[in-house]
């Protein structure tokens, strides 16, 4: 018997119930190809499957973003068109804030300067008789230095949009004088108000002072008639500098120019 061919490989085929067997003879060398072949495909296929997967995925995400950007692009527009709106309404506003003198007060310089400002206290000279009384006072005098303007009055119930006490417009940090000796009952922040200074005087009377820029005075402290309280300004619930003078009695409102007169 000769010795087998090393150089083939014998391939049996058998079918399940069939007598005869099939036999395939071949090259080594083409079974080396083959193997050698299918080997590179199936490298090829793991590579292609694994650098086509995120392009596919890519391309799923594709609609979704192009729905974002449409929408993004319609709040953009609406945005602007917010904008724009807020812009006419910021300019009607002003031209109703200059008919009504909401501007007739410059501002006073700021402190953003190399040299910082100092805003002027008026002082008593030596000699001269007080006009503010000792002690505890009802509120008789005029809270500010300057004249001012009163750009709104009180109005109460039944005329309107209420407002208690006097808006009067100042300079930026003017002076704000305590119109009565009394205690500071509330001295801090609040959204209407502003920074603000609440002080009790006798007879049950009250005395309000908002839209300050700074306070001078804490809760508790004694101040008498015509002590700096604080700095006017444009805090809280306000368009422009003034300063908000209210007087109470047993907690109703009453009008400030009723019992208070201007002192120059």
């Amino acid at each position: 018997m000769n010795p087998p061919d090393r150089h083939f490989v014998t391939i049996m085929i058998h079918k399940d119930g069939a007598l005869e067997s099939r036999t395939l003879r071949l090259p080594l060398w083409l079974v080396r190809v083959a193997a050698t072949t299918g080997a590179v495909l199936a490298v090829l296929l793991l590579l292609g499957l694994a650098l086509y997967a995120p392009i596919v995925r890519t391309a799923a995400r594709v609609p979704g973003m192009e729905r974002d950007i449409a929408r993004l692009s319609a709040e953009n527009q609406q945005v602007k068109q917010l904008a724009t709106e807020l812009a006419r309404v910021e300019q009607r506003y002003e031209q109703v804030r200059a008919m009504l003198g909401g501007n007739i007060v410059p501002p006073r310089p700021s402190n953003d300067g190399p040299l910082a400002v100092s805003y002027p206290v008026t002082a008593r000279a030596p000699g001269q008789l007080g006009r503010y009384e000792q002690g505890p006072s009802v509120p008789r005098h005029w809270p500010l230095d300057e004249l001012g303007v009163v750009t709104r009055g009180q109005v109460g119930p039944g005329g309107g949009d209420q407002h208690p006490g006097l808006d009067v417009a100042v300079p930026m940090g003017t002076p704000i004088r305590a119109a009565g000796g009394g205690t500071v009952a509330e001295a801090g922040d609040d959204p209407e108000y502003g920074r603000f200074v609440l002080i009790n005087h006798p007879d049950g009377y009250q005395t309000m002072y908002g839209h300050a820029s700074r306070l001078l005075v804490t809760p508790g402290e004694f101040v008498p008639a015509g002590a700096v309280i604080g700095l006017s300004g444009s805090t809280g619930r306000s368009t422009a500098p003034h300063l908000h003078f209210e007087i109470r009695r047993d907690g109703r409102v009453i009008d400030p120019r009723s019992i208070v007169a201007q002192e120059f």
